[in-house]
C-alpha cells in the first residue's frame, strides 16, 4: 500500500493501492474468475461494477460460487424475476443453513477475541471451541422443542455468548433478534413484544465507564410483559462464577450453564443444521421507529451472501485478518462483523465505552492483538482527534491495513486525521448503507484510491444511482440515493405487515419499482460517492440512528405539554464533522410557559426512559405543529425549514399556516 503526499491545503488523493495489492487482491482474483467463467474481458473496477448490475443473475451466482456458500440442495435458478421490485425471489430451490456457513471451519485458529473495558487480558476462542459450545446449546434448544420459525432474542452486551446464542438459534432454524442492554425498558418491549419470542438470552449485567450496570431489575419488568417467553437464559458475565444471583423473581429464568446441564442426551460432536429455503427468515432487525413502533425488518440468508461479498471482494478480508468493529448487539454492524466467521477471519469484540479510560483505549487494544481491520464511526474518530490522541505515534499499528467508518459521513478533516495521525499507508474505507439491507450501498475497494471525503465505490450487484425529485438520474449533483434492481439482502417482509403496505411505503412509494433509501448523496467524478446525510426525518445524532417515537412517548406523558414535534437539525462541529442536533418543539397547554425547570424535567425523563442519546439539544416553545390532512405530523417539513430548504408540499398540510412560525424562527431564532 502506498501513501500519497500532498499539501495540507490540497490533500485530495490520500492513498493508492500498491502494485502488489493490485495483483493479489480478492477483487482482482474475482475479476479473473468472472472473466474465465463468462468469457469476458473486464479490466477495471468500474467495468466489474457495471457488469454486476447489468447481469445480476450471473453476478450473484458467481459470488455464491466464489465465496463457497454451503447448501445441501442446489438452487434451480438465481432469481425468478429480475424486473420485480419488490418481490423478486432469489435462489429458489436451494436448502441451506445460515449458522452452518458461519461454522464451516473447525480448527484451532482463533475465531473470536473479546475484551471488556474492565478486562486486563483478552479472551480467545478457537473455531473448534466455538463449534463445540454452539453444538451443546443447539442440542439443548432442540430438546426444549424450539423449531424453525420460532423467535429467539438476545438482550445482550457484545460478548462471545451473544454470538454463540445466535448461532445456536439459527442452527435449528429459529429467527434471531437482539437489543443491547442499554436500551430502556420501553425500547426493548417496543421491539421484542411485536415478534413474541419463545426464548431470551441475557446476562447478569454489563460494564460501562468502569462500573457494573445491574440489568436484573429491568429484566424482571421486561420479561413480565413478554408472556410468550418459555425460558430466560442468563449468561454469567459481571458476577463471579462462584456466586449466583437470585433468579427466582424472574419466572422461567435459568443460568446458561445450568440450562446446558439439563440436556437429556450426551452432547453430539456434530451439529444438526436445519436445512431451509433461501427465503426462510434468519434475523429480525428494527427501524428507528420514527412514526410509531419500530418496523420489524425480517431478513434471510441473503444477508450472509451480501456480507461475504463486502468482506471478501470489497475489503479483501481473508483467514489471516483480525477484524474489529466497535458496535453493540443492537446495531447492524454486529451482524456484519459476525459474518466474518464465514470467511474464517478472527473477529474482535469489545464491550463498554470506547473512550474509557481514555480515548486511546481501542488503539491499545489494536496493538495488543494485531488488528488488521479497525471499524468504527466518524464520531468516534472525531472524538479521538479532538482529544489530542495520536494513535500512530503512541501505538504500534504496523499490522493495520484498513480503517472502516460508518454511522455518519466522515468529514474531510477526519480523512486527513486518519492519514496524518493514525497511519499514512492505511486504506480508509468510509462505508454507508443501513439496517434495511444489513449492508452497504457504497463502501471501500482495495483496488481503488482513496479521495478525501469520498466513499470509494458503489457495492457490486447493487444498481445504485442518484435521482432528482422527478426520478431522473444525476451525476455530480446531490439527490436521493436509489437502487434500481433487486438484491438478495432485501428484507423478506416486515413482521406483522400482512398486506405488505408498510414494506412498500418504506422504500417504494416515491419512485415506482425503485428502492429509495432516504439518503442524500452524490456520485463523484471518480465514480465514488459523497453522503450528505438522511433525507427523511430519522434522527442521527453522533451517527447513531434513533427514532422520534421513543421521545414522543415520554413527552406525551408530561401534562403541561399539549403537542410537540421532534426533528434533527444538521450542523457541523468545530472539527468539521457533520452531526445532528435533536430539536424538540413544544406547544404548551393554555396558560403554561416553557421554563428552564420544565426543560430539565423533560430531559431527565427522556434520559431515564430511553437513553442519553435521545435527550434533545434544544427545546423550543412554538404555537402550532404542522399536520397532514390525514392527521400525521410533518416532521420533514420542519426539518427542511431548519435546513434552509423550500417546502414543496404545503398544500398537503391540514394547517399550512403553521409553517410561517418555523420560517421566522429559522431566520431569527427567538431568545430563550
Amino acid at each position: 500500500m502506498a501513501a500519497v503526499k500532498a499539501s495540507d491545503n490540497d490533500m485530495k488523493l490520500l492513498w493508492t493501492p500498491s502494485q502488489q495489492l493490485l495483483k493479489t487482491s480478492e477483487w482482482t482474483k474475482f475479476t479473473a474468475f468472472v472473466n474465465k467463467k463468462y468469457r469476458l474481458n473486464i479490466s477495471t473496477v468500474s467495468g466489474l461494477w457495471q457488469w454486476s448490475v447489468d447481469n445480476i443473475s450471473d453476478f450473484w451466482a458467481a459470488t455464491w460460487e466464489y465465496t463457497g456458500i454451503i447448501s445441501s440442495t442446489p438452487y434451480t435458478k438465481v432469481i425468478d424475476d429480475e424486473k420485480k421490485m419488490p418481490g423478486a425471489k432469489f435462489f429458489p430451490g436451494a436448502r441451506l443453513n445460515f449458522a452452518e456457513n458461519l461454522l464451516r471451519f473447525r480448527d484451532d485458529r482463533t475465531a473470536i477475541v473479546f475484551k471488556s473495558e474492565t478486562s486486563n487480558v483478552a479472551i480467545k476462542i478457537t473455531y473448534n471451541q466455538l463449534y463445540t459450545r454452539v453444538a451443546a446449546l443447539s442440542q439443548r434448544l432442540r430438546e426444549m422443542k424450539v423449531v424453525a420459525g420460532d423467535r429467539i432474542v438476545g438482550y445482550m452486551p457484545n460478548t462471545p455468548d451473544a454470538i454463540i446464542a445466535m448461532l445456536a438459534a439459527t442452527s435449528v432454524g429459529a429467527v434471531w433478534s437482539s437489543c443491547s442492554p442499554d436500551f430502556g425498558k420501553n425500547g426493548v418491549l417496543d421491539r421484542f413484544a411485536q415478534i413474541t419470542p419463545k426464548v431470551m438470552f441475557t446476562t447478569d449485567g454489563y460494564f460501562y465507564k468502569g462500573k457494573r450496570i445491574d440489568t436484573m431489575p429491568g429484566l424482571r419488568e421486561i420479561t413480565h410483559e413478554l408472556p410468550s417467553l418459555e425460558r430466560i437464559i442468563v449468561f454469567r458475565y459481571t458476577i463471579a462464577e462462584s456466586y449466583d444471583l437470585d433468579l427466582h423473581s424472574i419466572p422461567r429464568a435459568v443460568y446458561a450453564d445450568q440450562f446446558i446441564k439439563e440436556l437429556k442426551a450426551p452432547i453430539k460432536s456434530k451439529i444438526e443444521f436445519e436445512q431451509l429455503p433461501f427465503d426462510h427468515p434468519v434475523y429480525v432487525m428494527y427501524s428507528s421507529g420514527t412514526t410509531g413502533l419500530p418496523k420489524c425488518i425480517v431478513q434471510g440468508p441473503g444477508v450472509l451472501l451480501n456480507h461475504v461479498k463486502e468482506h471478501v471482494l470489497h475489503l479483501n478480508i481473508t483467514r489471516d485478518d483480525v477484524v474489529f468493529y466497535y458496535t453493540t448487539t443492537g446495531w447492524m454492524m454486529w451482524n456484519w462483523l459476525v459474518s466474518g466467521l464465514a470467511v474464517g477471519a478472527t473477529i474482535v469484540l469489545f464491550d463498554g465505552n470506547p473512550l474509557y479510560p481514555s480515548t486511546s483505549a481501542l488503539w491499545k487494544y489494536a496493538e495488543e492483538i494485531g488488528m488488521t481491520v479497525f471499524g468504527t464511526s466518524a464520531r468516534y474518530l472525531a472524538a479521538v482527534m479532538d482529544s489530542g490522541c495520536k494513535p500512530g505515534k503512541e501505538y504500534n499499528l504496523s499490522k493495520l491495513k484498513m480503517i472502516a467508518s460508518t454511522g455518519s459521513p466522515a468529514s474531510t478533516n477526519i480523512f486527513r486525521f486518519v492519514y496524518s495521525e493514525i497511519k499514512s499507508d492505511v486504506q480508509f474505507a468510509s462505508i454507508s448503507g443501513g439496517t434495511d439491507l444489513n449492508g452497504c450501498f457504497a463502501l471501500g475497494c482495495t483496488n481503488l484510491p482513496v479521495y478525501n471525503g469520498e466513499l470509494q465505490c458503489r457495492g457490486l450487484g447493487l444498481d445504485v444511482h442518484i435521482f432528482n425529485d422527478n426520478g431522473k438520474r444525476l451525476l455530480r449533483e446531490q439527490g436521493e440515493l436509489v437502487c434500481l434492481k433487486p438484491f438478495p439482502s432485501m428484507p423478506l417482509y416486515f413482521y406483522g405487515d400482512k398486506d405488505g403496505s408498510k414494506y412498500f411505503g418504506a422504500y417504494f412509494d416515491v419512485f415506482p419499482n425503485v428502492w429509495r433509501h432516504g439518503d442524500f448523496a452524490e456520485v463523484t467524478e471518480h465514480d465514488g460517492m459523497i453522503l450528505y446525510g438522511r433525507s427523511d426525518a430519522t434522527l442521527n445524532p453522533g451517527g447513531v440512528r434513533i427514532g422520534t417515537a421513543d421521545i414522543y412517548k415520554v413527552v406525551e406523558q408530561i401534562k403541561d405539554v399539549a403537542d410537540c414535534v421532534i426533528v434533527g437539525q444538521d450542523y457541523v462541529l468545530a472539527d468539521g464533522t457533520p452531526d445532528v442536533k435533536i430539536v424538540l418543539f413544544v406547544v404548551m397547554q393554555e396558560g403554561i410557559e416553557l421554563t428552564k425547570e420544565l426543560q430539565k424535567k423533560i430531559c431527565s425523563k427522556i434520559r431515564s426512559e430511553n437513553s442519553p442519546r435521545h435527550v434533545p439539544g434544544l427545546i423550543v416553545q412554538c404555537p402550532d405543529i404542522p399536520y397532514t390532512v390525514s392527521g400525521k405530523k410533518v416532521e420533514i417539513a420542519v426539518k427542511r425549514i431548519l435546513g434552509g430548504k423550500p417546502i414543496t408540499n404545503a398544500s398537503a398540510l391540514r394547517n399550512p399556516e403553521s409553517l410561517k412560525w418555523f420560517e421566522e424562527y429559522t431566520a431569527q431564532p427567538p431568545k430563550k
